[in-house]
Formats: C-alpha cells, structure tokens, sequence
C-alpha cells in the first residue's frame, strides 16, 4: 500500500515540479513550460506512489517503467529523475538543452539514466509503452509471475493521442489485453494553434474503449481522484487502462493559465514570479527544493528499496528451482549468441537458387533456435515476407508464450512496439513488411537507430522486380533514402550465404538496427573463390570474383540480385579481352566502417568502376569515382512480367556490357 505522506510536503513537491520546469526552461530561453505544469499532479502521484524504481540501478530488472510520450515536456521528467534521486543533480538542470548537458530538449534514454525511452515526435512514446507492456507479460509468460508485477505507466498529449501511430499500437494493446499497462491522457484541451476544437472533436474515451481498454475520466488535478483510477486500473486484469484526465496546461500560472502560448515558450520573468507569489514561494528563488520534498522521496526510496528485495529474492527463488528456465532468461537478457553461429547458418543454406526472403527464412529458424531472445512478426504479411518462426506459436491473449507476433496492417505501431520492447530487455525484435511501404515505419526506424536499439528491420519484394504489381509497389528511392539514416546498417544479400552474414550481423549489432532487403525472384547461387574465408562477408563488400589473368582494369560492384547480373556482365566483358573483378557489397555502411586499407583492396584508386543496382543511383558516386558509371534506376516502375521489366529498365548483361562499352 502507498505510503501516505504529510499534506504539506505533497503540496510542497507539485509546487517545486512546476517551479525546476518553468525556472529551467527560462534560462534557457527555450522549452515548453505549460505541459510540465498541467501534468505535475499526475507525475507527483505516480512516483511517490506507485512507481517502483531503484536510483541507485536505473536497469534494476524489476523496475516499472515510465514513458513521457509528449517528450517536449522533457523538464517534466527531469525534475522527478532528480527529486527522486537519479544521477541528475540541479547543475544538469540549470544546463537545460545545452551542449554537453544530460537535459536534451527531448529526453534520450541512451543519455540520461532514468529516461526508459527516447521521445519527442509525438505518438512514439505510447508504441514503446505497448512494447514494453507486452515484453513484460511475454517474459512472465516464460520465467514466472514476478515479471507480472512490472507495471508501465504513460503519459500522453492531445498531440500524442491525434497521431496515427497511437491508435495503431493503442489497437494492438487493447486486442491483447495488456492489463499492465495505464496511459494518462493530458485532455488539457491546447495544442499550438490553439484550442483542440480547431481540428480534434472525437470522443477519444469512447475511441480507446472501442479498442478493448477500460476507460476513466478524472480531474487531473484531483489527487484523490488520481489515486482511485490508479487503483482500479492496477485491479484490471484483462484490459490495459486509459485514464482520460482534464488537465490545465501551465496550471497555476495565473495569466498563462490555459493558453496556447505557455506550450512551447518560456513564460517571462514576470509570469515566473507571479506564479511563484500564488505558490507563497520568493519569486527571486530559482532552482530551489524544500527540504521536506527531498525528504519525502527519500520515503519513496525506502520504500522501493523494501520493494526491491522482496521482488529480488523472489526472482532468486524463482531461479533456485528453475536451474534450465534461469539459463534461458540469462541468455535473453544478455541477448547471447554462439560464437560460431556464422558457421552453423551457413550450414543450413541450400545449394540451389531461391528467392532471398525464402532463404532468410531458412536461416531465421536455426538462429531462432540459438537465440531465445529473437521474437518478432511482419504487418499482415507473414506468408510473403517469410518470417514466421516455426517451432513456436503466436503470441496472443491467451497465450504470451509464442514469439511469432501478429501486428496487424499496422507498420508504424510495428515499429515503435518493436523499439519498447528491445528497450525493455531480453528480446531481439524484428518488424517485417514490404520495403517499399517501409515509408509507413520510418520514424520509428530512425528512433531505433538514434537509439542505438537492436531491432531488426526486414523488408522483402525490394525492387521493379516485384514484377506485375505494378510502381505502387516497386522500391526506387527506398534503399538509397535509408542508407542515409545514421546508424542503420541496410544489408541487401545476393544469395544464401550472405543472407547468413545478415542475420550474423544483425544478431551481433547490439547497439544498433540492422535492415534487410530481400527479393521475391529466385537468385543464383554464387561461387566464390578459392579458400574463400566467409567471415569476409561481415565487411560489408568483398571480392566475389578475381579478374583472371591479372590486376583488373574494370571493377564492377553491386548487391543483392545484381550480383548475379554483374557476374554474367563480368563472364561477357572477359570474352572480349577485358580484366573484370567483381565485387558483392550486401551492406556499405559496414563496409565504410573498414580502415582505409581494406577498402582500397576491394575498390582500388584509378580502375575504373561501375555500380549495378535495381534502385537510385544517388549515392553510388562515392564509390565508382567520378569517372566511374553508375546503372540503377531513376524512375518509377511499371506493371509486367519482372522479365520484361529488366529489359526494358536496362538491368540485363546484353544491356550492361553496352552501357559500360559506350562508357556512361
């Protein structure tokens, strides 16, 4: 039971929440003031009641979890990481949104220990909720009830709730019963236009319970009324809780009260120290924190503490008679991998031509066998992305244990689920779609590069070789347009083995995304030199094919189903006097990240150089030189038979070998 604290004390703590936001937000003459204010009733309960956390181990396993969703209120989350006594002293706050500050405009949750999740680009933050609320109900699934009393508590905006991704993730919640999980909604009526009205009238309470939720509505200033909803939505057991919660944005403030402009700037001097007069505080006090406010979180902390052991040693009992079971849990949460798992995927490639999504396949199910910690799922489209783990089930309310995940035709809540749960721990998620509607997740793919996250993103029909479906979708822009998110490693295979590199890089990148673009065409398979060590695929790009009878005099260098063409275009060149080698390069950006001299092995100054793929050419330049070809394709694509599309787009040997005869 919650600790009941002195009403002082209380009253004490919204006043200083409110005061550290808008004092840090003025000195920085930058940030959103009026959110903070309007949600510290709310924030004040769930921490100093209901949040279970260690300070001292902000990844304390058995931790709740917190997600600001509006993470433009970020001062919000940084007074309670301080008062609550994380590594966040008040030097950082009065650094808000500074260079070299642990207070970013938006928190990241790789910066600043506390923060579970980065956010900022609204709706994310309720998609990494759902993740988190389903990994927990996944693990508890397997390893015992003590993962069912991790709770995750959210809090979400106006702005938050009218984004498409929250109603997707919001879908995926309510079909799945996550009764773990309690999102606040701030109805605090303001967005930065105006009054909500001006473009969002729905009943959104009705909206969520025709979700499968169960829906509250509260003054969310009306600390009795805070607690009685937290109390009944932690007695649900088979639908996860909306709180619909009137709020006020920049509350207390008593001309910035309600007003579109206390969003997004600082109040001024003069509205800071007329709040703080209406707060019986000294207006010329900055940054400052009663005693009695330390003092109660320390009460909180005791109590966590109390909290801690008792989740510890159950954890430890648990493992005591669970020896094989504790084994696994210790392999999800460290996300191990063999380290000879290049070579065991290898082994189980076949020696014919397929498809590449076909052959991922095949890998995916031995490296789903050596990694528990690998779950995942595709957008309604399983059957053809070829993603389904076969020995295991799909998750589904009653039943937690599969890993096989349904999402639904739902890409950008895939994406951001995904994301909440590898930032949970213990899973090593993968979201599979068409690449082509891989525009429908992208945010949620830069967040999980920007978060340094291990998901794996996997993308089939990669190109105009999807064939008679037609320009919709077809991919052109789409590989090019992602190798410029920092951080993602795109890895397009040209046959078995290097789709076994793929999945051995992805599983090895623990601090980061990796991408696959796979085809719906069979390819060949390809034959690589003598003694050919295969750990050379894991640098990105390699040399396939030597040039015979000495040092090249043209380098042709291509991925995924153009390798195959490059080598036919290599076997027509060298039948009329030319020295062609031909490198495979499945992922540039690991291939960048060699030192310069392996780089210049494979792609040596002054030869000169052509780039093969089915998409933009834009990019390639760095590669070929400017004396270099570049063949892709620069426009849309069109409905036919994929035979005839590489004729006429130019992508077939006859048509290579003339291009670089003709030298452009």
């Amino acid at each position: 039971m919650a600790r009941d604290y002195d009403p002082k004390a209380v009253e004490q703590s919204i006043h200083t929440i409110k005061a550290l936001s808008i004092d840090a937000v003025e000195k920085a003459n930058s940030g959103h003031p009026g959110t903070p204010m309007g949600l510290a009733d709310i924030t004040f309960e769930i921490w100093a009641r209901y949040l279970r956390y260690d300070p001292k181990d902000p990844s304390w396993e058995g931790r709740d979890r917190f997600v600001l969703s509006c993470g433009h209120a970020s001062m919000l989350l940084y007074s309670m990481l301080h008062l609550a006594g994380f590594d966040l002293p008040l030097s950082e706050l009065k650094q808000f949104r500074q260079w070299g500050s642990k207070t970013p405009g938006h928190p990241e949750h790789f910066h600043t220990k506390g923060v579970e999740t980065t956010t900022g680009p609204l709706g994310q933050g309720i998609g990494n909720a759902v993740g988190f609320a389903l990994a927990a109900r996944m693990k508890a699934a397997r390893f015992g009830g003590v993962f069912d009393k991790v709770r995750v508590y959210c809090i979400a905006s106006d702005g938050d709730i009218m984004e498409g991704i929250s109603s997707e993730a919001s879908s995926v919640a309510g079909h799945l019963g996550l009764s773990n999980l309690v999102v606040f909604y701030d109805d605090n009526k303001i967005t930065i236009e105006g009054d909500t009205e001006l473009a969002f009238s729905e009943d959104v309470g009705k909206r969520y319970e025709a979700y499968g939720w169960f829906v509250q509505r509260i003054d969310g200033h009306d600390h009795a009324q805070i607690r009685a909803a937290l109390d009944k939505a932690l007695a649900q057991n088979d639908k996860p809780s909306f709180i619909v919660a009137r709020t006020h944005i920049a509350n207390g403030a008593p001309n910035a009260h309600d007003t579109h402009g206390a969003h997004g700037a600082p109040l001024g001097k003069d509205e800071i120290a007329a709040t703080k007069k209406a707060m019986g505080w000294d207006p010329e006090q900055h940054f400052h924190v009663p005693k009695e406010v330390y003092a109660l979180f320390a009460d909180r902390a005791a109590d966590n503490a109390a909290d801690r052991k008792t989740w510890d040693a159950e954890l430890a009992a648990w493992r005591a008679s669970h020896a094989e079971q504790a084994k696994t849990l210790d392999a999800m949460d460290s996300r191990a991998i063999p380290a000879d798992l290049l070579e065991k995927l290898i082994a189980v490639v076949p020696d014919k031509a397929d498809a590449t999504r076909n052959l991922s396949n095949l890998v995916q199910q031995t490296a789903a066998e050596l990694v528990p910690a690998l779950v995942g799922g595709s957008a309604d489209l399983a059957p053809s992305t070829k993603t389904l783990i076969k020995k295991s089930g799909g998750v589904a309310k009653s039943n937690m244990e599969g890993r096989n995940l349904h999402f639904g035709i739902r890409e950008h809540g895939m994406g951001a689920i995904c994301n909440g749960m590898a930032l949970f721990g213990g899973f090593i998620p993968y979201g599979a779609t068409f690449l082509v509607f891989s525009d429908y997740m992208r945010p949620s793919v830069r967040l999980s590069a920007l978060g340094k996250i291990q998901a794996i993103w996997i993308w089939t029909h990669d190109s105009i070789f999807v064939g008679e479906d037609g320009p919709t979708h077809q991919p052109i822009e789409h590989v090019a347009s992602l190798r410029l998110i920092p951080g993602l490693a795109v890895v397009r295979p040209a046959d078995g083995l290097e789709v076994a590199a793929a999945w051995t890089l992805a599983l090895t990148r623990k601090d980061a995304p990796t991408a696959f673009a796979l085809t719906r065409q069979k390819v060949p398979v390809l034959a690589r030199p003598a003694g050919f060590d295969p750990k050379t695929m894991l640098k990105g790009a390699y040399v396939l094919a030597e040039a015979t009878g000495g040092a090249p005099d043209l380098v042709l260098i291509a991925t995924g189903s153009e390798v195959g063409l490059a080598v036919g275009a290599r076997e027509a060149l060298e039948k009329k006097g030319k020295k062609v080698r031909v490198v495979s390069a499945p992922c540039l950006e690991v291939f960048d990240a060699q030192d310069a001299a392996y780089r210049a092995s494979v792609l040596p100054k002054g030869v000169k150089t052509v780039s093969i793929e089915a998409g933009r050419t834009d990019g390639w330049r760095k590669y070929v030189g400017d004396a270099g070809i570049t063949i892709g394709i620069d426009r849309y694509g069109a409905s036919a038979p994929d035979t005839v599309l590489a004729k006429e787009y130019g992508l077939t040997v006859d048509a290579v070998v003339a291009r670089i005869e003709q030298g452009a």
